[in-house]
């Protein structure tokens, strides 16, 4: 007996490095949880709030059969700007500074608690994908052009229509183009179709991020981030960590 719960343990312990490493969780964010999130201002705490509560709704749930079922909750998790880095650029140079302080979206752990979710329901059993915007989009856009009839573009849009969860850092950060607003609804889209979650942060705010990636594929990333009980959705601001641990 002692023998069989050894090697079950071994087994996953197996299992759950594969999914982490196959995860793309960015080095930086390796050791990111929610037990060293900081949490000096109320914005940080709500945010962690809301990401736990978040995560709660994942679960494993046993069948007549005795054979394990995910229970995935079709909602989407969002943290974004209040001012969206667009809309700042496009101040008078005058009035930037004053209002980005204001308003302050960069540096206060959004990516944090993005990976410190995916950490728990890797280690839980659900298949999670973790992208960086700027990188998976332009990625996406040379495997358009490779000309090999869509082979490039298919191996890595698999991974992002198929997780049980996909994780997306900074949506929104790539250059508006038509065909990358397309590529945005293609994916949230098929994601909304099949009530698949996405767990996203933007340093866009509502217009803008819907500037960037389209009307349409925001007002479904935005749209399916409600439950009957919860808002899964922050315009989220406070001081950035990063310039305060550097000052």
């Amino acid at each position: 007996m002692q023998e069989y719960a050894t090697f079950c343990e071994c087994k996953e312990q197996k299992a759950w490095k594969r999914r982490f490493k196959q995860s793309m969780i960015p080095d930086e964010f390796q050791k990111a949880n929610f037990g060293n999130y900081v949490t000096d201002t109320q914005y940080q705490r709500e945010m962690k709030k809301m990401a736990a509560d978040y995560v709660n709704l994942f679960r494993f749930d046993t069948d007549n059969e005795g054979r394990k079922k995910k229970i995935i909750p079709p909602h989407n998790f969002g943290l974004i700007a209040s001012v969206g880095e667009q809309r700042l650029k496009e101040l008078p140079a005058s009035d930037r500074t004053e209002i980005k302080n204001q308003h302050n979206n960069f540096g206060i752990g959004k990516t944090h608690l993005q990976i410190a979710i995916s950490k728990i329901l890797l280690k839980a059993g659900f298949r999670v994908l973790v992208v960086s915007d700027a990188v998976f989009i332009d990625d996406l856009m040379q495997a358009k052009r490779s000309g090999d009839e869509g082979e490039q573009l298919n191996q890595l849009l698999g991974p992002a229509l198929e997780a049980d969860v996909l994780i997306w850092d900074d949506i929104g950060k790539s250059k508006w183009t038509e065909a990358r607003e397309t590529m945005y609804y293609r994916i949230i889209n098929e994601r909304y179709r099949k009530q698949m979650p996405i767990v996203f942060n933007s340093n866009e705010d509502r217009g803008t991020l819907a500037d960037k990636i389209g009307y349409a594929a925001a007002s479904r990333l935005i749209g399916q981030c409600s439950d009957e009980k919860y808002k899964f959705l922050m315009d989220a601001e406070g001081q950035d960590w990063r310039l305060k641990k550097h000052g």
